[in-house]
């Protein structure tokens, strides 16, 4: 089984490219030179999620980076990979990428919205199951809001696009814990 399908490569080799070129060009001043300021307001966090079961295994890595703009409104992109596996049922892999907006109302109080694009690729073993393999992509549109404490966020998010046949979440409500550095 193929890891990653040709058109989940191109989305690594694009998000990679633009994460390449944009961010050094957005830290230059206008003299040209580059500015260490850009890096003071870029924050980095992200996720890793580890499941195990009968005959079951799931792993996540998801590193997030954002821009804060201002106090009060910060943006990023996120990139997000998942094997998951039932032994002797399925196997998949899901690569996609996102971007989120977050805004803080008050220091306290954090409202976040994020597209996510997921490109989801499942194989069934014939032997045991008669679904046929799928691979599609798949969008989300996450509103939520959160709590915040210094660099942590509790929070919970809605997928106003969540299709119960494709989702790779079960529920549309997704509580979330966010931490940034």
């Amino acid at each position: 089984m193929r890891l990653f399908h040709r058109s989940s490569l191109h989305l690594v080799i694009t998000l990679s490219l633009f994460f390449s070129f944009s961010l050094p060009a957005m830290a230059q001043d206008e003299s040209g030179n580059n500015s260490s300021e850009f890096w003071n307001y870029v924050r980095f966090g992200g996720g890793i999620g580890l499941s195990f079961g009968d005959r079951f295994f799931s792993g996540t890595l998801a590193p997030v980076a954002i821009y804060e703009v201002t106090p009060e409104f910060a943006t990023g992109v996120g990139l997000n990979l998942t094997y998951a596996s039932l032994r002797d049922r399925y196997k998949s892999t899901i690569l996609g990428g996102s971007v989120l907006t977050l805004f803080n109302v008050i220091p306290e109080i954090q409202l976040s919205a994020e597209f996510e694009q997921l490109n989801v690729n499942r194989n069934y073993d014939e032997q045991f199951v008669l679904t046929p393999d799928d691979n599609y992509w798949y969008s989300a549109l996450f509103l939520g809001a959160g709590y915040r404490t210094g660099n942590v966020i509790f929070g919970i998010r809605y997928d106003v696009l969540y299709d119960k046949d494709k989702s790779i979440y079960a529920e549309p409500w997704i509580p979330f814990v966010r931490v940034f550095f």
